[in-house]
Formats: structure tokens, sequence, C-alpha cells
């Protein structure tokens, strides 16, 4: 056993008597669900977020923190195909390094999947008030909003939380395929935003193009801006792509589907969002729209596009839950892989039998993912998220290049060509990131994980049952 901790065998999620899921996805849905998690509040929402912290810097923003994703995307793609079971990052680093790195990736899971359903929930939100309001039936204020935003309880996210959940309860294939339907109106409703918002793209828009500079600068607020700075909480617009991974043991023929699934979401992602970010900024002003809670309704509207606005605003309503369900996924199957090793009460492992959904899991996340949701603000919920997966992706890369040198000979159905460049890729990129959040979002991170090594110490270090490598259970 290494300083590390144990480390997991590859092939423990498939022993015998080891609790499983069901094979049930093909590439068509892995795609889907990638595309399902990443297009979504990112660009929906935070666009207007970007924009206030980098002017029409934050196309640079949107292109940095794509090409820190891309390495990441990259290295998932490898582990995937090699370790086809469930748990996404906290698996790997626990083939690759040992327990006591895994749970500290896992518990940033936790953190991640469980904020990113919330900061989705937040933004859904916007958009229904948004559109009740258009049609002369608003919200009263002290439910459409939490307390930092104005309001005192965020109703309309607690709903649509429950509803995801709900959905994911009915079984995993059927939440899939009503998700592809629903990723495709998304690209739609996308595709008619840049059809109609490029007609007026104005060049003069882009000058000057880094008003707050290019590296971290300090506002009159004190806080970070700049294209690095926007860059960090852009960061959140392209995540999504390791959802698909928590899928591998779920996947009818992983070495190939997760590869599609993977790789494929994330390039048609990042195609994706320059267009659409290029068609915001060049129609109108960065200023008119960096504050609003759902920019592209609002440049459309500004536009005279009022109907479109209104159209917009439906298919958001209707298919942005697409992420929330990506992620509570992604989220429930980790806390699934983490009761099996031991590491998490063993009831949160149970897969009931007719659905092949771990129901506990499902219901107990939703049900924080709603607090979070009814109280806390939307910029601060996206940036605390980044911070979680900003660890995942770094122990990712390395987990690439640790099992290069230790597992030279292991099947790999897909190959990262230049796994150094990526993996360093992966992991510089994403520390530096790290650095340009918000003082406050990284001393949060550290809190959190302060309580989780002590819930690790305390508990779950004395529960493992993690089978070894090696057969003695060093």
């Amino acid at each position: 056993m290494s300083i590390w901790g144990r480390r997991k065998a590859m092939d423990a999620a498939h022993r015998p008597g080891t609790a499983t899921l069901r094979r049930t996805l093909g590439w068509p849905h892995l795609v889907a669900l990638g595309v399902g998690a990443i297009v979504g509040t990112g660009i929906l929402t935070l666009t207007g977020v970007g924009a206030g912290l980098a002017g029409p810097g934050v196309i640079l923003s949107f292109v940095i923190a794509g090409a820190i994703c891309a390495c990441a995307a990259l290295c998932y793609a490898e582990l995937a195909t090699m370790i086809p079971a469930s748990g996404s990052a906290y698996t790997y680093s626990y083939v690759a390094i040992g327990e006591r790195v895994a749970w500290i990736v896992g518990w940033s899971l936790i953190l991640e999947y469980s904020v990113v359903c919330s900061t989705v929930a937040v933004g859904w939100s916007g958009y229904f008030a948004g559109f009740m309001q258009a049609i002369g039936l608003p919200l009263p204020a002290a439910l459409a909003a939490g307390p930092d935003a104005g309001g005192v309880f965020n109703l309309p996210a607690v709903l649509i939380v429950a509803a995801v959940a709900g959905l994911l309860l009915v079984g995993t294939r059927e939440s899939a395929t009503l998700n592809a339907w629903l990723v495709l109106l998304k690209l739609a409703a996308l595709v008619m935003f840049v059809v109609l918002a490029l007609p007026h793209f104005d060049a003069a828009n882009f000058n000057p193009l880094m008003p707050y500079g290019f590296f971290e600068t300090v506002g009159p607020d004190g806080g970070k801006r700049g294209v690095m700075a926007a860059a960090a909480i852009i960061f959140f617009a392209f995540y999504g792509f390791d959802a698909v991974s928590t899928a591998a043991e779920e996947a009818k023929d992983p070495g190939r589907d997760m590869t599609i699934g993977i790789v494929g979401s994330m390039a048609a992602c990042v195609l994706i969002y320059m267009a659409v970010a290029a068609a915001a900024l060049g129609a109108l002003p960065f200023g008119d729209f960096a504050g609003s809670p759902e920019p592209l309704a609002h440049v459309l509207r500004s536009l005279g596009q009022g109907q479109a606005a209104k159209i917009f605003g439906i298919v958001a309503i209707v298919a942005l839950p697409t992420v929330i369900l990506a992620f509570l996924y992604g989220q429930t199957r980790i806390f699934f892989v983490m009761a099996r090793d031991g590491l998490l009460p063993e009831r949160a492992g149970a897969v009931d039998a007719k659905s092949g959904v771990p129901v506990v899991t499902t219901v107990a996340t939703a049900a924080v993912v709603a607090a979070i949701a009814a109280f806390l603000p939307l910029g601060e919920i996206a940036a605390l998220a980044n911070a979680g997966t900003l660890a995942a992706f770094v122990a990712v890369g390395a987990s690439v290049m640790i099992l290069r040198r230790t597992a030279p000979d292991a099947p790999r159905r897909f190959r990262l060509p230049a796994a150094p460049l990526f993996g360093w890729g992966a992991i510089l990129g994403c520390l530096y990131l790290f650095l340009n959040l918000p003082t406050g979002t990284q001393l949060r991170f550290l809190g959190w994980n302060v309580i989780g090594f002590l819930v690790y110490v305390g508990w779950a270090a004395r529960h493992s049952r993690t089978l070894s490598r090696h057969n003695d259970g060093a």
C-alpha cells in the first residue's frame, strides 16, 4: 500500500457478487447525455456573467476554457475505455493513485455534480420567471429567487429538481431517450439564435476587446476581472462530458461508446459555443446584457425579436433540465460507487430491482440540490462547482500518465496520442484556472475538503472494503 492508500483493481467492479448497473445505453444516448450536460446554463446564462468580467474578451475566455477542457476530455476518453466502470475521476484515481486521493476526488465530485445541478436549476428559474412575466403571469418576487437575489425562496428551482429526479427514478434508458429529444430541441433553439443575431453583427462591439485586461485584475468592487478570471467561470460552460464517464458501467460497448460519447459531445459543443458567443457579442454591446439572468433571450428582445425571444425562453424552460438530468444522474452514480467501495453507507449503493436505479441516492441528492438552489445565488454556486471540477480534472490528467507507466500493456480501445502533452495541459491549465477563481470560492473549497478529510478519517477509512490490485489486499 502506497502513501496514497490502497489501489483498486481495474476489474473490481466486475468481480462476482459485486452490485452492478444494467448495460442499456448506446453511443447516441451518451453523446446526447454529454451535449445535454454541456450545452446549458453555461451558454444560456453565464454568457452574461462572463461578459461582465471580461467584456468582449469573453470570447477568448471561451477559447481558453475550451482548450483546457479538451485536454481533460481526451484523458477521460482513454481512462473510460480502459476502466469501464462507474465513478468517473473517482474510480480512475482509485485505480491509478490510491484511496486517499480517490476520496478527495470523490468528495470534490460530490461538490461539482450537486452544485452544478443547483446552478442550472437557478438558471432555469430565471428563464421561467422571465417567460411568466412575458405572458402576463409574473411570479411573486419572494418565490422567484433566493435571498441574495432579492427573494426569499426559489420555488421554480426546487420544483424542476424534483421533476427531473422523478424522471430518473423511472429508469435510465427511459430518461436517456427523453433527454436525447430535448437536446435536439435545445440545439435547434441555439441555431435560431445565431441565425437571427448574425445579421446585426457589428465589429465595433469588440472594441476594446479586453477592457479589463487579459490576466487577473481587481475591479472596483474588489472582485477579480479580466479574460482569465472570466475563463475560470466560463469553464463551467464546457464541462459536462465527465458526466458521460459516469455511465461507463451502463454502456453496451464501453470501449467504443465512451470514446464517441466523450470526444464527440465535447467537439460538437466547442463549435456551438463559439458561434453563439460571437453572435451575441457582435449583435449587442456586452454591457447591455452582462447583468441579465437570461442574456440570449435579452439579446433577441433588444433586436426587436420579441416572438423569437419568447420561443427561445420556452425552449430553455423545456430543454435546460437536460443538464440537471445529466449531472443528477452522474452524482447518483458517484454515490453508488463510493458506497459500493464502503466509503459511504451501504444503503446508498442499493439498486432498485425493477428500474435498475439507485433510489436512495437519487432522492437524497435531489433534496440537497433543491435546498442549495432555493437559497444561493448563481454566480457563487457556479464558481464553487468549478473548484470541484478542476480538482477532478487534475486527478484525471495525472491518472493517465501514471497508468502509462504502471500498466503500460493494459488494453486501451482509445489511446491518447502525446499523453504527457495533454495530461500536463489538463493539470497545469486547471491549476491556473483554480488560482483565478474568487478568493472566497477557494476558501470555501478548502473548507469543504477539510470537512471531507474529517469524514474520511472518522468513518470512511475504517469501512473501506475496496479490492486491491494485489491478492493480499495491500
